[in-house]
């Protein structure tokens, strides 16, 4: 904690050094962005990197005095859409339905969850973009769905919808239904 002097806060209530404060989502951005880019670990380390610069120096622009989680997810999504529409603008493809096969557990026996581990994540990586978004950010890192809705950038109704639909095909998916339905989502306005 940074405190000076002659600044208006005690000792006790100095407020964090806002690299404290990015610091402490790293993980989770790591995760989030590890799962937009389906596995792709350097592509997601190059993802997050360019977020935390992107934040360090638009950090005075923050709407609010809080936690800056849900404005570093938003920043981190923006700049993973942006990359994809660069990406088509280019013309580079890539096969989006190959999943590379992650690491099994290093441990004897366990091969019953590590297959079902692996068949989560191939259906997973198999959703549509919008509803993988939100399935991870309410799934995994726990966010509520206004702080979903608001770092996706669409209304409540619709994070609930795409969460719904989501969770329904993991669930064909995880039942045996191995090939999920490919269905295009309207983008809210």
């Amino acid at each position: 904690m940074l405190w000076l002097p002659c600044s208006r806060f005690r000792p006790r209530e100095a407020m964090p050094d806002r690299g404290e404060l990015i610091a402490a989502h790293i993980p989770g951005l790591r995760r989030f962005a590890r799962a937009l880019l389906r596995g792709d670990p350097e592509g997601a380390d190059d993802l997050v990197q360019d977020t935390l610069e992107r934040a360090l120096a638009n950090w005075q622009r923050r709407r609010t005095d809080k936690d800056p989680r849900s404005w570093l997810y938003t920043i981190l999504y923006n700049r993973f859409r942006s990359e994809c529409s660069s990406r088509i603008r280019r013309g580079v493809h890539q096969e989006l339905d190959t999943v590379p096969d992650p690491e099994l557990p290093g441990i004897e026996g366990g091969q019953e969850a590590a297959v079902m581990y692996r068949d989560l994540l191939r259906g997973f990586a198999q959703l549509s973009e919008d509803q993988r978004a939100v399935v991870f950010l309410i799934g995994v890192e726990d966010l509520s769905y206004e702080e979903a809705a608001r770092v996706l950038g669409v209304p409540i109704g619709t994070v609930m919808s795409r969460l719904s639909r989501g969770r329904e095909a993991l669930r064909r998916y995880m039942n045996g239904d191995r090939q999920l339905p490919h269905t295009e989502t309207r983008r809210a306005k």
